[in-house]
């Protein structure tokens, strides 16, 4: 017999419980794994390394977010200077300094210890974000342990750490990832503080704990996206103070000296930024970029209701209990714990809706409080029997569909069958059968786990074999390898209608970004130099360089598709012969 704890609400004293223990593997492991915090921590750091690390190191820059950070990133460390944020010469003013000084840490630190070209390597920048992830799993572990039994937490750490949405932020180096562990750890702070404050425990002697890991973490998330952080504590402590008609718990988080160790940590560099740049940075960061989400400005605007459709892909494998654990978290709605996991969840989704740029990532930091919920009713048994139910086959769907598209696509575009991703793509779709055939309301956790190693499979055969095989969707990849193969010093490079970030980041900092009459100038100003003209310029540059009567040779032609802008790109690589 295995003892766990069982809960009648959510954030309420544990009573012991006998559960038989079954006989099925996976399921026996989380039994051996939940004996202990050490064991569970362990097991998801494992978990975690196992879902993010495959295509962590071998997939080039992203365009374009993830290269405009790297490349940020990269102009700080080669000048040294950490407070101007830039990309080349034109200022970059919308998100704080945060995310740059950890990623700047993280290729110091690779240097130093020997790492050749550290500078130059996207993994390098990639490892906040991966550290970011991996954290955000723990203190999803460490959140639900507020609210469910320690099993319940394992598995909403494990619904977190195998969702589709965290597996993309986790190699990508941009903010999301790190600002979902700052935001889990002022939540995961706020829940406790609220909790004690229900269950009428003494407040004369509150904690320093749990208000030093909120203000904190608050301050870590407005260096990381500015004020998105706040907005997600304001709306749950006001959504909680309206339904409770009482915000008194609020002094137990020692407001007073929080706030004042959170403007300890924020404004030095909101003043040194101040004093260098004036009113640029926040009219850029608020006027240029926030307000402009408002707006739609960013060709992303879509209707309300995109991000309940996306949940289904973005959550998966979570996504189809969460579907059936919706009335039993309904009913739930007014025991403390279900209350302050849905004021966290649901005034800021429908925020979310409501703003008209829509991107997948804006919702991460809400998703641990959908796998706190799912597990509280999944703890109690209490799943939907409707026709909700039949949402399990989703766990077969959607490894089915990602295996075929990415084997397709693989054929598509680079004519080779990726082989070795088809043993891991038909497992995946094996253990996604199973996770669906075995569902019922009492075998609930044996299919999801069955979907965790599923997606665990998936993503080996996606991230690991599949995307950084398809050389054609990294042409600024192709063009960086061709430019270190040249026989001369210090080449140089100037591009023409091909203006991705990744390129700036893969060749040098330098690297002008020209049209091609300005190509051709730039060829004629000395040796070891290259113009990479994309098809569509080659026309100006032609007539430009018959001009100025500019010899030169194509050194290679890379063909691939810009994922930008979601075309095909033909680019030569052109190399001066000197002039007539």
């Amino acid at each position: 017999m295995v003892e766990t704890y069982a809960r009648p609400r959510f954030g309420e004293p544990r009573e012991p419980k006998s559960r038989a223990n079954p006989a099925n593997r996976l399921v026996r492991l989380i039994d051996l794994v939940t004996a202990s915090h050490a064991r569970a921590v362990a097991f998801l750091l494992v978990c975690g390394l196992l879902l993010f690390l495959p295509g962590f190191f071998n997939i080039p820059p992203i365009d374009r977010d993830e290269a405009r950070f790297a490349q940020a990133t990269k102009q700080m460390v080669e000048t040294g200077d950490f407070v101007d944020i830039r990309f080349q010469d034109d200022v970059r003013y919308k998100k704080p300094v945060g995310i740059y000084w950890l990623q700047g840490a993280a290729v110091e630190t690779a240097s130093a210890l020997g790492l050749p070209r550290a500078e130059l390597r996207i993994w390098v920048y990639r490892v906040p974000s991966l550290i970011g992830a991996i954290g955000a799993v723990l203190l999803t572990y460490w959140t639900a342990l507020a609210f469910v039994t320690r099993r319940a937490a394992v598995l909403a750490a494990l619904m977190m750490c195998s969702s589709v949405l965290l597996g993309v932020e986790a190699r990508l180096a941009k903010t999301d990832a790190m600002l979902l562990l700052t935001v889990v750890a002022a939540m995961g702070a706020l829940a406790r503080v609220y909790l004690s404050w229900q269950r009428g425990e003494d407040p004369e002697h509150p904690p320093w704990s749990w208000p030093a890991i909120f203000w904190t973490a608050l301050a870590g998330g407005v260096l990381l996206k500015g004020p998105l952080i706040l907005m997600f504590v304001a709306l749950t402590i006001a959504t909680l103070a309206i339904l409770d008609r009482s915000a008194a718990w609020l002094w137990r988080l020692r407001p007073v000296w929080g706030l004042m160790w959170t403007l300890v940590l924020v404004l030095p560099w909101f003043v040194a930024i101040f004093w260098r740049a004036g009113e640029t940075f926040f009219t850029d960061s608020i006027g240029g970029d926030m307000l402009s989400k408002l707006a739609a400005q960013e060709s992303h605007g879509s209707p309300p209701g995109l991000y309940l459709l996306l949940f289904w892909i973005t959550f998966w494998p979570g996504a189809p209990l969460a579907g059936m654990a919706t009335p039993a978290v309904w009913r739930a709605r007014r025991e403390p714990g279900a209350q302050f996991l849905l004021a966290w969840l649901v005034p800021s989704w429908i925020v979310f809706e409501l703003v008209l740029t829509k991107l997948p990532h804006y919702v991460l930091p809400l998703y641990p409080a959908i796998a706190i919920l799912t597990v509280g009713a999944l703890e109690r048994r209490v799943l939907s029997r409707s026709w909700l139910m039949r949402g399990s086959a989703w766990w077969f769907i959607i490894p089915a569909l990602a295996s075929i598209i990415a084997v397709v696509g693989a054929i598509a575009l680079t004519r080779q069958p990726a082989f070795l991703a088809w043993p891991l793509a038909a497992a995946a779709m094996i253990l996604g059968l199973f996770a669906w055939w075995l569902y019922d309301d009492s075998r609930a956790e044996r299919s999801l786990l069955n979907a965790v190693v599923a997606a665990m499979l998936l993503a080996a055969a996606v991230y690991g074999v599949v995307v950084p095989s398809l050389t054609t969707l990294f042409p600024s990849a192709e063009i960086a390898r061709a430019l270190r193969n040249v026989v001369c010093v210090g080449p140089k490079a100037a591009a023409a209608g091909f203006h991705e970030p990744s390129l700036v980041f893969m060749t040098d900092t330098s690297t002008a970004l020209t049209d091609g009459s300005g190509a051709a100038d730039f060829l004629n100003q000395g040796s070891c130099r290259f113009a990479l003209v994309e098809q569509r310029s080659e026309r100006s540059f032609v007539q430009r360089a018959e001009a100025i009567g500019l010899r030169y040779n194509v050194a290679r032609r890379i063909e691939g598709y810009n994922i930008s802008q979601g075309r095909a790109v033909s680019i030569a690589i052109f190399r001066s012969e000197g002039t007539e």
